[in-house]
């Protein structure tokens, strides 16, 4: 049998990582050796297991070191990570090494080196020059870059829950409509207020939703004190606050007294149609042709705002990127500096900001639907708290929370 020696540090035992390696190292039909293993005494304290792993094969081994890696195990005799230039654009080498979104380091000249930009999916490139690497989407590299492949000198710092009380003590438990709403919003509210005074950025990513419930001024009034920095939508939000700033209604439906406006289903043709006639949302607002909701503030407030299309808008808009490859890159530029992010009844745009971020950005994704908040942990995204609510309610009992954080100092 082949046989390696891995280890593994920090709070692995109430993480449940140990346990997960464990079960990984079973399920792949091989054997383990616990050799050594030391819990922490108390909760701050960190713990570390070294255990002889024995499978049947050369490439069953490394397909188990793979799959060990990406909860921090470490081979127990490092080594330098292999690098192979790229032999094409667009492509990596066969051998690549895939990225998770949590913070990785790679060993080189004898040190270890943290990865900058992470980012899961991607490949690891190296600069000779600056001696960095960094994660690489696959669309951007090109031949002769330096990519990083296969397991080996490569350390990956495995998320671990959050352990002081706060809004991330309930990650651990499922997706439930009967969650404590409040309590989750008033530790929402804290976050955001923490992240404000940190000098850190806020980014809300939000769906057409917002405006059809009838919260937009309640996300105008978290901009207007600074609690939206950075916003991700795609045409539908701004072209139905368009709407709503301009007719009244949103999908043609009047919000105050919600009845159908006579040719009420033009009314968001004809908003992005005076909006295309402006020359995009800046020039509607410096020209006094937009002069409420949302995009309105954004404007007024220096909010940086991506919006990302679909094949299925309207005009769209002429702000909306519609090169998706583009709308990445933009968002990419778009979550630096940022602290918290909010993600609001938009399923797709919470999907793709999950896929560029870090994991140690806490993230919280609300929606009607429980299934839309699992999918982000589901695909990865686990530092995401779910909550399951309407989104008119969330907003106005968040803008409540937040004043009472500001006052309690």
């Amino acid at each position: 049998m082949v046989a390696e020696v891995v280890t593994l540090e920090g709070h692995i035992i109430d993480s449940k990582v140990l346990a997960t390696v464990l079960d990984d190292i079973v399920s792949f039909g091989a054997e383990f050796t616990i050799l050594e293993v030391h819990i922490g005494q108390s909760r701050n304290e960190r713990s570390h297991a070294r255990i002889e792993v024995r499978a049947q094969t050369l490439d069953q081994m490394r397909e188990l070191l793979a799959v060990m890696s990406k909860h921090g195990a470490l081979w127990h005799e490092a080594e330098d990570v292999e690098i192979v230039s790229a032999d094409m654009d667009g492509a990596f080498p066969e051998a690549f090494y895939s990225t998770t979104n949590q913070q990785t380091f790679v060993r080189h000249g004898g040190q270890w080196i943290e990865v900058r930009d992470q980012e899961m999916d991607c490949g690891i490139v190296h600069d000779p020059a600056g001696g960095a690497f960094r994660c690489v989407p696959i669309s951007k590299v090109r031949r002769g870059d330096r990519v990083v492949c296969g397991q080996r000198g490569i350390k990956v710092i495995p998320f671990e829950r959050q352990r002081a009380k706060g809004v991330f003590e309930f990650m651990a438990s499922d997706v439930s409509t009967e969650k404590p709403k409040n309590t989750i919003i008033r530790n929402c509210a804290q976050l955001m207020v923490q992240t404000r005074r940190a000098g850190k950025r806020l980014l809300l990513v939000g769906g057409p939703a917002i405006v059809h419930t009838g919260a937009v001024e309640h996300v105008v009034t978290l901009i207007e004190r600074g609690y939206v920095n950075v916003l991700f939508a795609g045409n539908a939000l701004a072209t139905h606050d368009i709407e709503h700033s301009l007719y009244g209604t949103s999908l043609g439906v009047y919000l105050d007294r919600n009845s159908l406006a006579d040719a009420g289903h033009e009314h968001h043709l004809r908003a992005i149609n005076t909006i295309r006639r402006a020359g995009g949302i800046r020039q509607a607002v410096e020209k006094g042709v937009l002069t409420g909701g949302i995009m309105h503030a954004c404007v007024r407030h220096g909010v940086e705002v991506v919006l990302a299309g679909s094949v299925r808008d309207d005009g769209p808009l002429p702000d909306v990127i519609t090169d998706a490859l583009v709308a990445q890159d933009r968002m990419r530029e778009g979550i630096r500096d940022v602290g918290f992010v909010l993600m609001v009844a938009t399923l797709l745009h919470a999907i793709a900001t999950g896929n560029i971020l870090p994991a140690w950005i806490p993230a919280v994704c609300v929606d009607i639907s429980p299934s839309a908040v699992t999918k982000l942990a589901d695909r990865g995204s686990f530092q995401t708290v779910g909550l399951v609510t309407d989104v008119e309610p969330f907003f106005r009992s968040l803008v409540r929370e937040i004043g009472a954080a500001e006052a309690s100092g």
